[in-house]
């Protein structure tokens, strides 16, 4: 996106999990609420291009250290902050929710869990009630967002782009 001349922000963590590549401004965060607020922040004050957040408490905070209560807490908050962000998107913003990994706080286990991550996707622009299957992989949602940016698609994945636009 960078290298297309899209504006490319990283808010909590994203910076460092990058190393920097790609990422033009950063906002570090103490936790998912920090996280969320200077999102939505971010979304009323206009800001153009693409958005990258990480909300870190789900895995560091709760996922391994099994606290299913902290996790459940955890989520219900960023369930009130989204529908905030929701209300203050543009016409033509886009949101994609997805987890790079699972962490299932209610596991014996305090490493990554095996199971599939959700991805949901909303946006004015896209289509209610589309069932995208279980995806081959990450990088389809990097192929999607190259199209809704028309850059150039990264060498794996497949946009669904097409299947969700309106």
């Amino acid at each position: 996106l960078t290298a297309e001349g899209i504006n490319t922000v990283g808010v909590g963590k994203i910076y460092d999990i990058f190393a920097g590549k790609g990422i033009q401004k950063t906002f570090k965060t103490k936790d998912n609420t920090d996280g969320m607020n200077r999102t939505i922040e971010l979304v009323k004050e206009g800001e153009k291009g693409f958005i990258f957040v990480n909300l870190v408490d789900f895995d560091a905070k709760y996922g391994h250290r099994n606290d299913v209560m902290g996790y459940t807490k955890a989520l219900n908050s960023v369930d009130i902050k989204l529908k905030e962000l929701l209300e203050c998107m543009n016409e033509d913003d886009i949101l994609i929710i997805t987890a790079d990994h699972g962490c299932d706080p209610s596991t014996s286990s305090t490493d990554h869990s095996r199971e599939y991550t959700p991805m949901l996707i909303y946006g004015r622009t896209i289509k209610q009630g589309i069932n995208l299957g279980t995806r081959g992989c990450f990088s389809d949602i990097a192929a999607t967002v190259a199209d809704v940016f028309e850059v150039k698609k990264p060498l794996n994945g497949v946009s669904f782009y097409n299947e969700v636009k309106k």
